[in-house]
């Protein structure tokens, strides 16, 4: 097996609570299902990561913290922030977590830096792994249930008649490969069964992650482009965009 390890930030003598990406390890079986080993629940990381930016339309509660890098705190919109007194991080009646931003005090962007290099570290290492099939149900992934694994596709992939099913132990493990966009409709959800977890299902996304509204969305995106969610849409979950993430009136929590 490859060791597949994450990054985990230390806590610095300001104790301001920012773990870049503190997911532990994961052992990922080439060409089998892969298995998590360690509890990323416990995780005190970011729940939205990007490097351009986060907006925020309207509304929105987010569990969880944020962070921007290399962009500025005025590339944060619609969260109304509130500076802390250090200066490292602000603080937002949206977010229930802090904000953080490269043009705060020290240590915060040195730490953001390291978090932005480990989320494209991260997004190559998954999109590295050994897939067990490719182009499952062309892309289409509406009304089916899929097993952990590691699934590829080189095309987009979308969702149309019923919910997408995820059905698998609390340790089973899911990477969805995209080698373009995800494109989630309106009132669609992600359902996870027989004991699976939102920390364990990952999207590695060339192009860009757009849901519709009053969608549900469950795991940890990475895209190298932008993440957009629809008004009203939620997800449990991260965020991690190599440009920005959009929001509207949504509900986003930290699995």
């Amino acid at each position: 097996m490859i060791k597949f390890s994450l990054f985990n930030a230390p806590v610095s003598h300001l104790k301001f609570a920012i773990a870049a990406l503190t997911f532990g390890s994961l052992l990922f079986g080439c060409g089998s299902s892969p298995s998590a080993t360690t509890d990323l629940s416990s995780a005190n990381g970011y729940v939205i990561l990007a490097k351009t930016g986060i907006s925020n339309a309207t509304g929105s509660t987010i569990y969880g913290n944020l962070g921007v890098s290399p962009a500025a705190a005025t590339y944060i919109t619609g969260f109304g922030l509130t500076a802390d007194s250090s200066n490292t991080f602000s603080t937002s009646a949206s977010v229930v977590g802090k904000i953080y931003a490269a043009d705060y005090a020290a240590p915060t962007p040195t730490v953001l830096t390291s978090a932005i290099g480990n989320m494209q570290t991260t997004y190559t290492e998954l999109a590295g792994r050994a897939p067990i099939d490719t182009e499952l149900h062309t892309g289409i992934l509406g009304s089916q249930t899929i097993p952990p694994g590691v699934h590829y596709w080189s095309t987009s992939v979308g969702s149309a008649g019923g919910n997408l099913t995820l059905n698998g132990s609390s340790t089973d493990v899911w990477v969805f490969q995209v080698a373009q966009n995800v494109t989630i409709a309106a009132a669609y959800s992600v359902v996870l069964t027989g004991g699976a977890l939102a920390r364990n299902v990952y999207w590695q996304v060339a192009g860009q992650v757009t849901t519709g509204s009053t969608s549900h969305f469950e795991g940890n995106i990475y895209s190298q482009t932008a993440i957009t969610l629809g008004n009203l849409a939620s997800l449990t979950g991260r965020a991690f965009a190599q440009t920005r993430v959009n929001l509207d009136n949504n509900a986003i929590t930290q699995p």
